[in-house]
């Protein structure tokens, strides 16, 4: 592996780094910083939304607070980089808790991929695709 094969993985596990803190933290605004303006995302098989980037990210900041505490935890990322594109698969892990009317909380977890194709930009990697699989889920 080359220096620049070591600084491609480093800088889109960086991407992969940023995503997950913004969904988690509600920090909507970083999610600029990994996506390009053009992007596709599809959340449906974890019950979400499929669209472009700046509808999708509407839709993050309108239903991801019901859950008031969230985190991903990330495993394998395999990165497949030819020119200035990559095919990236990351495993999750994503606990949510949601509020219930009565005070009490449900543990949601979700478990799967996500699916990107990357492509290098003047400001670095960014996500041009992404597609969240479902492998299992439990509480819900």
């Amino acid at each position: 592996m080359d220096l620049q094969q070591i600084s491609d993985r480093l800088e889109i596990e960086d991407v992969l780094a940023r995503y997950t803190r913004a969904i988690d933290t509600g920090e909507w605004d970083g999610l600029d910083t990994v996506f390009t303006a053009d992007a596709a995302i599809d959340y449906t098989e974890t019950g979400g939304i499929a669209g472009a980037y700046p509808e999708v990210k509407a839709w993050l900041a309108e239903a991801l607070p019901m859950f008031p505490r969230r985190q991903h935890v990330l495993g394998q990322v395999i990165s497949e980089v030819t020119g200035d594109e990559a095919a990236v698969t990351a495993y999750f892990l994503n606990p949510m808790v949601l509020a219930q009317e009565d005070g009490s909380e449900l543990l949601w977890e979700f478990g799967g991929f996500y699916h990107h194709t990357m492509v290098r930009t003047p400001d670095g990697w960014r996500s041009r695709r992404l597609h969240e699989e479902l492998c299992w889920k439990r509480g819900i």
